[in-house]
């Protein structure tokens, strides 16, 4: 039967598989396994190595690729702590894990389960794992290709709308014809919104997973840095004039919360873009970002989407509101421009 290798395992041309070591063997985050779908049920598709999404159905065999997940409107899972007869597949790019908690909307649902038939291996036995696997790891510094601003999308909380505001930022800084580069930084391996931004009219998008990460979730700062700066340098290749970037989840979520905190990355910040769902979000929202020295220089989101709360934001804070159809035409570009993110002291 065909083997359905998920996105999760790009770059991963041969192996062999070991099933001697399948109940020995302690899984870490970026391991390489072939699975058995045992049930399919909440996830009924995975994202491919050709980007397309692959209807998966009981008794397929996928390439996939142990991590955690950190995600308040979907699953809470983790690498197991010892080997287990079945595990969940806790996201659409092929990331398998144990699920811990998920939202209450997924209540009709069971995690698709998956059995491990194997590891797969390099030529010297080893278990291959994807984290910086045929990548040039780059330590962290804060050099910024071409000198190029960085603008920064953050949110309150997942889905409200950074990719969005991200996107459109994007396309808007494209009328200026300048190149523009887009990095989503954290999150899990799911290649949609990078492919939004290049659509909206990015030269170049990548994020996490260009660096073999299944997810972001749990990795030390360190680390995090270091993807940041290697992504930085192959992004650096296209000589970007722009680079918009995305930090995933919301402002309490563990990688979000570190990096916006520490000086060395917000000092390769130009400015912040805050995306909000709702107007009592962003009041919170800005209050909690300027305790850490962060001023956006305009909030948008989700709750742009209704006039009246558009005019709760605007009777109570000062800082500006813009809508996506704003940022798409360009006319907020200056405001980009001009820097109003001061380094961190």
């Amino acid at each position: 039967m065909r083997i359905k290798q998920t996105i999760s395992t790009r770059g991963v041309e041969s192996y062999t598989i070991n099933e001697a070591i399948v109940n020995t063997h302690q899984p870490s985050a970026g391991d390489v396994g072939l699975f058995e779908v045992i049930k399919v049920d909440r996830h009924k598709s995975l994202q491919c190595v050709d980007k397309r999404s692959q209807t998966i159905f009981d008794g397929d065999y996928i390439l996939a690729t142990f991590g955690s997940r950190y995600a308040t409107a979907q699953y809470e899972g983790y690498v197991p702590e010892k080997p287990m007869p079945s595990y969940d597949i806790i996201g659409a790019g092929g990331v398998v894990g144990v699920v811990k908690s998920q939202n209450v909307a997924l209540n009709d649902y069971d995690p698709t389960s998956v059995r491990l038939i194997g590891y797969c291996c390099e030529p010297d036995g080893s278990v291959i794992n994807t984290l910086f696997r045929n990548k040039q790891r780059i330590p962290f510094t804060g050099d910024v290709p071409n000198k190029a601003k960085i603008i920064l999308s953050i949110g309150s909380t997942m889905d409200s709308g950074k990719t969005t505001t991200a996107a459109h930022i994007a396309r808007g800084l494209k009328t200026t014809g300048k190149q523009i580069a887009f990095i989503k930084l954290t999150g899990t391996v799911y290649t949609k919104d990078i492919d939004y931004v290049y659509d909206c009219g990015a030269d170049v998008s990548m994020d996490f997973s260009n660096m073999g990460f299944p997810s972001t979730y749990l990795v030390d700062k360190p680390t995090i840095l270091d993807i940041y700066q290697s992504l930085l340098h192959e992004i650096g290749k296209s000589n970007p004039e722009y680079i918009v970037m995305e930090i995933a989840d919301g402002l309490y979520q563990r990688e979000t919360s570190f990096l916006l905190a520490d000086k060395a990355f917000m000092s390769t910040i130009h400015n912040v873009v805050f995306s909000c769902g709702d107007s009592l979000s962003v009041a919170s929202g800005l209050n909690e970002l300027a305790s850490n020295g962060i001023h956006p220089c305009m909030v948008s989101g989700c709750f742009t989407m209704s006039p009246l709360l558009i005019e709760e934001v605007e009777a109570r804070m000062s800082t500006p509101v813009h809508t996506i159809d704003q940022m798409m035409s360009g006319q907020l570009n200056a405001i980009l421009d001009l820097k109003t993110q001061p380094v961190l002291s």
